[in-house]
């Protein structure tokens, strides 16, 4: 595997220790290679979904916040009750220096959130959702901390989603009754430099 590809090293990451030490070895670089060298898109339709749907004093949770990129985005139109989580501090050390969080704390998808119940008005994931990273499963948690008609929104590589098992988790947990499809988006490019057959779409789910 070629080291300078830094998306085929965390894709190829083989647990969360693995993962989160990728993640710490790219953070001081991670925003300007994905800018300069793949021209990273992922992000724009999940934003656009949450500013259609979540209003400005909503308290929002960026689940994967990474260096804080989505904050950043979302603070430029007019949000600022944010909080992020990430398993790699490094990362988490990146987004704190944007100034947009309200609080940052390492925690891992898959696993139990320390959070109360129904603490966010609207939940926003980007880049989490892929290969070798958050597990299906997190969505029961992100579910349990969102509000009654709250917002989940999240992106997925059209590829991954249909090889994975997150069609099948999206589908029963509508089925329980846990949350409802409000939306998808069309399809768009992931990378604007880089892999031209990689797409991504946004859900958006209320619970």
């Amino acid at each position: 595997m070629n080291e300078d590809n830094k998306v085929e090293l965390v894709y190829n990451s083989q647990n969360n220790q693995e993962l989160g030490e990728n993640y710490n070895l790219w953070a001081k670089d991670y925003e300007r290679e994905l800018e300069e060298k793949y021209g990273y898109l992922a992000p724009l339709p999940a934003i656009e979904l949450l500013v259609k749907y979540v209003p400005k004093p909503a308290k929002i949770l960026d689940a994967g916040a990474g260096t804080g990129l989505i904050g950043e985005l979302l603070n430029q139109r007019g949000y600022n009750n944010i909080e992020g989580i990430d398993l790699s501090l490094g990362m988490l050390e990146e987004a704190r220096s944007k100034n947009v969080y309200n609080g940052l704390y390492q925690m891992v998808l898959g696993e139990s959130l320390d959070f109360a119940t129904d603490s966010f008005d609207a939940i926003i994931s980007v880049g989490t959702f892929t290969y070798n990273h958050a597990p299906s499963n997190s969505f029961d948690e992100l579910i349990r901390i969102t509000k009654p008609s709250g917002y989940i929104i999240f992106i997925l590589r059209l590829d991954f989603y249909e090889q994975s098992d997150f069609k099948a988790k999206m589908s029963a947990l509508e089925e329980f009754g846990k949350w409802k499809l409000v939306e998808i988006s069309e399809a768009s490019k992931c990378f604007a430099k880089t892999e031209p057959d990689v797409y991504v779409k946004a859900w958006v789910y209320q619970v």
